[in-house]
């Protein structure tokens, strides 16, 4: 009986995985890895010139990204289906070999592999998880600043919110940590201006990799909505050097 490893790669950049995921990478003799159609994947990017020269890929190409709402029935069915398929080709490829699935930050993070990870329970003896580097990590420390201190609150947003619930949830948190923005960028925008934090948000585009971009958000052209990008507010909690 094989395993099914998912490795967690971390922020972007190669040299921040960890030890264990760069032996099992090395190593691994089938490797799957999730990918929108017609691109060669974020996370099969991070590992180019590690895999060995008889490795076996196993692309799964989701059915639809953003062509269709995320929350219609239609993309929902769709992406059931890609998920059931995918988890029944590797409970089956498990059966002889080890296989690794490649997941960009930390796997048990928001991460594509989850919905197989539930799939394949009971139908799997073995399904191993390594921890990766969130994103966003790589993102605030591209900022150069602390995102919370002391007893400061930190909150994970997603950019899919509606607007409202965006802005009462920005001004209810002192840091804040907005992801899949691309799209929904504007709104973003418009909830932290109206929440009265716009002035405070760090736009961190393509963290750690290859083209990284930091910036302040409100000195942004409107219309730039870069994809992969992840938007920061500060905390402004107590810091170390002052008085308890």
């Amino acid at each position: 009986m094989g395993r099914i490893i998912c490795c967690g790669l971390g922020p972007g950049n190669p040299d921040m995985m960890s030890v264990r995921a760069d032996r099992m990478v090395r190593g691994a003799k089938h490797v799957a890895y999730f990918r929108k159609k017609g691109r060669p994947g974020q996370a099969r990017r991070i590992v180019e010139g590690m895999l060995a020269a008889d490795v076996t890929e196993y692309p799964m190409e989701y059915p639809v990204t953003t062509e269709i709402a995320f929350d219609s029935p239609e993309y929902v069915q769709l992406l059931a289906g890609f998920y059931d398929e995918w988890a029944e080709r590797l409970a089956r490829l498990s059966r002889a070999v080890d296989v690794v699935v490649l997941c960009e930050g930390d796997p048990y993070f928001y991460g594509s592999f989850m919905h197989l990870h539930t799939r394949l329970q009971g139908r799997v003896e073995t399904i191993e998880v390594i921890a990766g580097i969130p994103g966003m990590v790589g993102c605030w420390n591209g900022v150069g600043q602390p995102i919370a201190l002391g007893d400061d609150v930190t909150t994970v947003l997603m950019g899919t919110l509606a607007e409202d619930e965006l802005e009462r949830r920005m001004r209810d948190s002192d840091a804040l940590v907005i992801m899949k923005t691309g799209r929904n960028l504007a709104k973003v925008r418009r909830a932290l201006a109206s929440a009265g934090r716009l002035d405070d948000a760090w736009l961190v585009e393509r963290g750690t990799m290859p083209g990284e971009r930091v910036m302040r958000l409100a000195e942004i052209d409107a219309a730039d909505c870069p994809y992969f990008a992840i938007v920061l507010v500060h905390g402004k909690g107590r810091h170390l050097d002052a008085a308890e």
